[in-house]
Order: structure tokens, then C-alpha cells, then sequence
């Protein structure tokens, strides 16, 4: 017989998983042990199996954004791509699928940050690495710094301000818009196989 022990303790996963729930839908005031204890139906002895304190889970939780959010959108700008409009379709794919990039996390971790200083510093240097990922991308393709550097911006603060002001589109409005936000991000119109080729891999339902 199997000791009931991993019954009540779940697993680091489960209790990252479940403080980002409560993290999304109220804030990190909300983000406690016996709330996340009382959510899992779990032992509150049970988090301390895996976290010294509540702060090494804050930490925990930041990490996996920075390296899912950031280290995704990093990773998909570096896709191999024929031209810039294949690259900006690249980097668009974490716009459209919540694997690759979860906005609601994102604005999550933006509020946290406007309380706690160090996840301010944190989020300005992942800001930072974005752009930056974004405009080697430009510079790749034969843009120069300056235009770069100015495009990299763009794309990045208009996704930004997509998840601050919670914009709510259909998947088909937001599909129907990437091809002419990636005209207007490259300053040239992508062929129509880019186009097919991208809302090939994000069917509409």
C-alpha cells in the first residue's frame, strides 16, 4: 500500500500552478499558503515540502515567467526566417498561442511589479531582453540600428499595451490583423505564402 504522503504534499507544480491562478485572478496579496493549501485541498505542511517560505515561491514564480514569457519570445525571434516579414510572423506566433507566451501572466507580473521594486528591475531588464531580441531580428535583415532599434520598440510597446489595456479581439479579428501589423512593423507587404504559412499553423478555432 502507498503512503499517503505525495497526496499531501501535491507537487512543486501543482502549488506553482495553483499560485498563479490566484496570481491572474487576484493580484499577489492573494498569493498566501493557506489559500493555495485550501485551493489544492492539500495540507498547508504540504508547501513547505518544496518552499522554505512564501518568498521562495515568489521567486520560483518569477522565474518561470521570465523564462517562458521572455525566454520564449527571445527563442522565437532567433527562428530562422527568410526575410523580416517571416520573422515578425515568427515572433507574432507568441502573440496567438498561450504556450508560448501567456499575456494574462505578463499583465499579472506588470501589477506585482508596481509594489515591489526588485520585480521592477526584473521586469525592465526582461523588457529590455525583448527589444532587444527584436531589434538584432531588424538588424539581421539589413535594418539599420537606428531603424532597428525604433521598430523593436514599436513592436514591443504595441504588444504591451495590447495585454495593459486588456484588449479583448476575437482569435479570428487578431488574425485578420497580424498580416497588416507585420506590413506595418517591416515597412514592406509579406508574399502571400508567409501569410499561408502562418495562418496555416494557428487555425481559427
Amino acid at each position: 500500500m502507498t503512503a499517503p504522503y505525495p497526496r499531501l504534499r501535491g507537487s512543486k507544480d501543482l502549488w506553482l500552478n495553483a499560485a498563479y491562478e490566484l496570481l491572474i485572478s487576484q493580484g499577489i496579496n492573494a498569493v498566501k499558503v493557506m489559500p493555495l493549501a485550501k485551493k489544492l485541498n492539500l495540507t498547508r505542511t504540504g508547501f513547505y515540502w518544496y518552499f522554505e517560505d512564501i518568498s521562495e515561491l515568489h521567486s520560483a514564480m518569477v522565474q518561470r515567467w521570465e523564462s517562458k514569457n521572455t525566454g520564449n519570445l527571445v527563442d522565437q525571434c532567433n527562428t530562422d526566417a527568410a526575410n523580416i516579414c517571416e520573422a515578425l510572423f515568427n515572433l507574432m506566433d507568441c502573440w496567438l498561442d498561450p504556450e508560448l507566451f501567456d499575456a494574462r501572466l505578463d499583465l499579472a507580473i506588470r501589477n506585482w511589479a508596481r509594489v515591489d521594486p526588485d520585480l521592477k528591475l526584473r521586469l525592465n531588464e526582461a523588457d529590455a531582453r525583448r527589444i532587444k531580441a527584436v531589434a538584432n531580428m531588424f538588424t539581421c535583415h539589413a535594418f539599420s540600428k537606428e531603424q532597428a532599434d525604433v521598430r523593436s520598440l514599436t513592436v514591443i510597446y504595441t504588444q504591451i499595451g495590447y495585454i495593459s489595456m486588456q484588449v479583448e479581439e476575437t482569435r479570428e479579428e487578431r488574425l485578420a490583423r497580424v498580416q497588416h501589423y507585420v506590413e506595418l512593423f517591416a515597412g514592406v507587404r509579406p508574399t502571400s505564402e508567409d501569410v499561408d504559412r502562418f495562418l496555416n499553423r494557428h487555425p481559427h478555432h
